[in-house]
């Protein structure tokens, strides 16, 4: 039992026992229109072959979203746009922020934003996530990306990365604006909520992690704070498993460390996971009518989550392609293994 719950509560992605040092900090406050960071603190290096700037735009419900807007260099005419987010605990300036520039620098206008209450974006207590928050994240960049005149409207598509894989499975249920979506490494973040990694919880698991998550409640609304869940765990543990131990190569070393993230750092408000639990995210994927590409390594621990995901898909405008030899991690960055020659093949194939 003790196993289970310690799974459960590592949802993060990224197994949080603990944040970059001790400073488990509660809430943390930021402006509505945030100050966004002008120089270049990426992950990963500038490309020459594309222009980039910061953006801005509000969901529905009032959060102003901050993203990062990559464009070719040279582009004539209204181009096919990309919104791109994740992996979940992570910020723009990581693997996300790669897949843009990436994907810009070939042919198309793409934009990679940050999560609602996280990294640059607003939202108010600061490292809540939300099933249904975050799927409208997507559709929000849907609304931006629509009323460019650099964009053609009618060729919208969305990347996942991680967590956000399945939120972007989501969106594409519930916006038929999405023409073509891509989940690279997926998580089914209500699914791995409620039934822990590899299915291993039941009820009696799921009840104690509800008991754990209110008494939390409670104590965050006598301290008048948010208690964040802690981000990777570091130092490693000798017994941790292997996806642990490459969520750590990324997160806490200079390969893909970053002061925003909250895996990097100090993780999710401890709460966030209590809406997952009740709430499926991929009930209605069955109904997507428009193109899905599900990209996932060959060994990776996760994987599970797109088999099952495309088993419900229908239509011949689906696809589920495995990466030999790679792990879950391997697709954050490592540009020998993500398939970009096929991402950029599918999206051109249905954003045409």
């Amino acid at each position: 039992m003790k196993q289970i719950l310690l799974l459960a509560t590592a949802l993060i992605a990224a197994f949080p026992l603990s944040g970059y040092g001790e400073n488990n900090q509660s809430d943390i406050t930021m402006n509505e229109n945030p100050n966004l960071t002008r120089e270049w603190d990426k992950v990963f290096p500038q490309s020459d072959k594309v222009n980039h700037s910061k953006v801005t735009f509000r969901n529905r419900y009032g959060i102003t979203l901050a993203a990062d807007i990559y464009i070719p260099k040279d582009a004539a005419g209204p181009l096919p746009a990309i919104a791109v987010s994740g992996p979940f605990g992570a910020v723009k300036e990581q693997a996300s922020g790669l897949y843009a520039q990436t994907l810009a620098e070939r042919g198309f206008l793409t934009i990679a934003f940050d999560p609602s209450y996280t990294g640059e974006s607003g939202g108010e207590p600061r490292y809540v996530a939300s099933p249904d928050i975050n799927t409208e994240d997507f559709s929000a960049a849907v609304d931006f990306l629509s009323t460019r005149d650099d964009v053609d409207p009618a060729r919208i598509g969305i990347l996942g990365i991680c967590g956000f894989g399945g939120f972007a499975i989501n969106a594409a249920a519930i916006d038929t604006r999405i023409k073509a979506t891509v989940a690279s490494t997926m998580y089914d973040i209500s699914r791995c909520t409620a039934n822990g990694y590899f299915d291993s919880m039941d009820a009696d698991a799921r009840y104690e992690l509800r008991r754990q998550l209110n008494a939390q409640r409670t104590e965050d609304a006598k301290n008048g704070t948010h208690a964040l869940a802690g981000g990777v765990v570091d130092p490693l543990p000798d017994d941790a498993p292997q996806f642990v131990k490459d969520y750590h190569a990324y997160y806490k070393t200079p390969r893909g460390y970053h002061p925003r993230s909250l895996n990097s750092n100090n993780g999710w408000n401890k709460t966030s996971s209590l809406s997952f639990i009740n709430m499926p995210i991929l009930s209605y994927s069955d109904e997507i009518r428009s193109a899905v590409l599900l990209v996932h390594g060959e060994k990776a621990h996760s994987r599970y989550f797109s088999e099952d995901a495309f088993k419900k898909l229908k239509g011949g405008n689906k696809e589920l392609l495995i990466v030999p030899g790679a792990s879950h991690v391997d697709l954050y960055d490592n540009l020998t293994v993500i398939p970009f020659d096929r991402i950029e093949q599918f999206f051109r194939e249905y954003l045409n």
